[in-house]
Formats: structure tokens, C-alpha cells, sequence
């Protein structure tokens, strides 16, 4: 007997949906600029927050994170061997050397954008440079197959192989953070399908002209295992090392992947 053929599909937005996605995702960008350009040693990952939700609300918008299964902020914020899921707090001081993971989330007239980038304190080391270059490179790589008549692990595929090419040419150890990914996004803001990291291609339902996914890699430099601290969120990799996360709400169109959560300087990170 012949495999069943899956003619499951990815969700569709109209382009009218899509402009309203990309409003929020607009939001979003500015927040994620506006918290970068003011990070700087002393300050708290709180005070990072307070400047995400103010930009955010600013905007007409509303922060998507704050109260979102309880989680108590505007933004995660994840320092260092955090992966994701970090909560901003006073005694969470900024220092150089560190590395900073922020993920955004906003909330405009009932669509959703979601967005994370990540950044050094002052300079950073060698490897940790290097793993946080090849994670927005990743991304990048990732975004690429994000087209129609696609299906969802061509993507995953597209991040695995990417995160192999990338440990030589930025000649640094990568892992694929197991277990985390990305997800269907559009009136809410994890919608079905999960998107792995990783996998073979050409499985899972098929990507249509209008379909939206959140696409994340999160890498670490020494290991793929993670465990979660006690306060329920905060995800940290299990041997300390360093890890890097990168989002962009990406839709599928004719003309190919649209970023809908981009910087307003128009810089892909």
C-alpha cells in the first residue's frame, strides 16, 4: 500500500491580515531597537521591561507576554546560559561579556507579532560572538524556506543544515537546543503548527501563499540539553554554557518570505 499522501495545509492569513500582523509586528521591531540601543552595563533586566512595555503601549498596542500563562513581564529577558523564557527583574544587573537574549511580543487591533533578538554588553568573546553571528545566520537561512508549496520541515531541515554549515564558517561549536521551536502564529500567539529546529524536510502540512510562522532558533555553544529553573520559566542550558535565540514572524507569499516583525532601521537583526 502507498504512503497516504498529506494534503494538510498551514492556516492562510488575507492580505488584509497580513498588514494588520504586520502593524503589530512593527510595534514589536521598535521595542526590540528602543530595549538594544538602551542596554548597558548597570542596568537591570527590569529596566529593560519597563522601556519594552512603554514603547509597546506608546504604540496603541498591548505586551502579549504580560499575563500570558502568568508570566509576570512585558519581555523575556535571557542572560547568558538562559536560552529562553527569562524573567526581568531588579537584581539581574547588566555586565560586560554578557549576552542578552530579548523576545517581544505585541498585541494590535487582535493580531500578534513576535519577535527576539540577541546582543552583547560591551564586547563579547570570541565564541560567544561567534555563536550569536551564526544564529542570526541561521535564522536567515531558515526564513528562506518559508515559501509556498513548501512543507513546515523544510524549514526545520533548512535550520538544521544551516546550524552544520555555520559551525565552519564562523568556526564555532553549535548545538540545536532539543525540544524548543518555533510556532503558528496570527490572533493569538502560539497557534498550531510547532516548527522543530531540526528534522528531514518535506513532512508535516503545507505551506500556503498567506501562511505565518514564528521561525526561532535557539543554539547553544556546548550542549543541546536544557533544564528550567525554579521560578517555571526561565529555560538555562544544562552545562552553563552560553546560548543565543533569534525570531522573526515570517509569512509565505508569491513573491517569497515577508519579514512581518522588522526593524524600523530595516536591518534584518
Amino acid at each position: 500500500m502507498g504512503r497516504k499522501k498529506n494534503t494538510r495545509r498551514i492556516a492562510a492569513k488575507t492580505a488584509e491580515q497580513l498588514e494588520l500582523m504586520a502593524a503589530a509586528g512593527a510595534v514589536v521591531g521598535h521595542a526590540l531597537s528602543e530595549v538594544r540601543a538602551a542596554a548597558t552595563e548597570g542596568m537591570s533586566t527590569l529596566e529593560l521591561d519597563t522601556l519594552a512595555e512603554t514603547v509597546i503601549r506608546d504604540h496603541g498596542a498591548t505586551p502579549t507576554f504580560l499575563g500570558f500563562e502568568g508570566f509576570p513581564a512585558s519581555i523575556c529577558a535571557s542572560v547568558n546560559d538562559a536560552i529562553v523564557h527569562g524573567i526581568p527583574n531588579a537584581e539581574t544587573i547588566l555586565a560586560p561579556g554578557d549576552l542578552v537574549s530579548i523576545d517581544c511580543g505585541a498585541t494590535l487591533n487582535g493580531w500578534v507579532g513576535d519577535s527576539a533578538l540577541t546582543f552583547g554588553i560591551g564586547e563579547l568573546d570570541h565564541a560567544t560572538q561567534a555563536l550569536n553571528e551564526a544564529t542570526a545566520w541561521v535564522l536567515q537561512q531558515g526564513i528562506q524556506a518559508m515559501v509556498p508549496g513548501n512543507r513546515l520541515t523544510d524549514i526545520s531541515h533548512a535550520l538544521e543544515m544551516a546550524t552544520r554549515a555555520a559551525e565552519d564558517k564562523f568556526d564555532v561549536d553549535l548545538y540545536i537546543v532539543d525540544g524548543y521551536g518555533g510556532h503558528g502564529i496570527g490572533r493569538t500567539m502560539h497557534e498550531d503548527p510547532f516548527l522543530a529546529n531540526e528534522g528531514r524536510g518535506n513532512r508535516g502540512p503545507l505551506i500556503q501563499e498567506g501562511s505565518v510562522l514564528a521561525i526561532e532558533p535557539m543554539l547553544a555553544g556546548g550542549t543541546e540539553f536544557s533544564e528550567v529553573l525554579e521560578d517555571n520559566w526561565t529555560v538555562v542550558t544544562e552545562d552553563g554554557s552560553a546560548a543565543s535565540h533569534w525570531e522573526h514572524t515570517v509569512a509565505a507569499t508569491a513573491s517569497g518570505p515577508r519579514i512581518l516583525t522588522p526593524r524600523p532601521d530595516g536591518e534584518f537583526s
